[in-house]
């Protein structure tokens, strides 16, 4: 079954006990050379790397080879795509991009979790391919958050949900200010409560980064700079 952001094949190679990296990568390959669709390209971290064969996949003819530096995500449109290693913020730029087919080699389980429950991949490994969840993807029932804070952040998912490139600089400026203006509001609020319901709320991975970037940072004692227009706002 599909997800909503990831509405192509989409698979994860990972690492079995009594493994290898070299069979790891052969199984993505193999999966990947197996779909239908437009012409392959591989991501890697930088321009070397190892793995005999993700480098024979390089080799072949019309195969695009993209690395970390200078990659724009919306470029793997259209293509199957093999995405070497990437770590969590790579794997968030991926959100809505319209490959054909799409398999990620993971390099540990910390920075694919969340890529995981999100993507609903077929996951391959050594001994087995596990397929992708017939049931609809879904989180556990929420307790509401405290101080309208639920309310806000799903104002804040509506407005983001609106645009193609996820929240924009004043609604960013509007939560800082609540933050600020209203710190009793968010005290009892932890961060992984937030982190949970902006997931519930299906936002971009980046957005969820954002905003839980901001409520760490002012449980830290941070104060936020916010521009003349949005300096005494608050929400109702």
């Amino acid at each position: 079954m599909s997800s909503d952001a990831y509405p192509y094949p989409v698979a994860v190679s990972q690492l079995g006990e009594r493994d290898s990296r070299e069979a790891q990568n052969t199984r993505a390959v193999r999966w990947l050379l197996d779909q239908p669709g437009g012409p392959v390209a591989v991501v890697t971290p930088r321009r070397t790397f190892e793995g005999q064969s993700l480098k024979r996949l390089v080799d072949l003819p019309g195969t695009a080879h993209l690395t970390w530096r200078g990659l724009f995500a919306s470029s793997l449109a259209g293509h199957r795509v093999l995405y070497a290693w990437p770590d969590r913020e790579h794997l968030n730029e991926l959100w809505g991009v319209e490959a054909d087919a799409l398999v990620v080699v993971e390099w540990g389980a910390a920075e694919t979790t969340s890529w995981i429950e999100d993507a609903n991949p077929s996951r391959l490994l050594p001994s087995a391919t596990v397929p992708p969840s017939t049931e609809a993807p879904g989180l556990p029932a929420l307790t509401p958050l405290a101080n309208g804070v639920g309310e806000i952040l799903e104002s804040i998912a509506e407005w983001a949900a609106g645009y193609d490139t996820g929240l924009k600089w004043n609604e960013e400026d509007k939560l800082k200010a609540d933050m600020m203006n209203r710190p009793e509001r968010w005290a009892p609020v932890t961060v992984e409560q937030v982190r949970a319901k902006c997931r519930e709320l299906r936002m971009r991975p980046d957005d969820i980064e954002t905003i839980v970037g901001f409520v760490e940072r002012r449980k830290q004692g941070h104060r936020f700079r916010v521009t003349s227009t949005y300096r005494d706002f608050h929400f109702n």
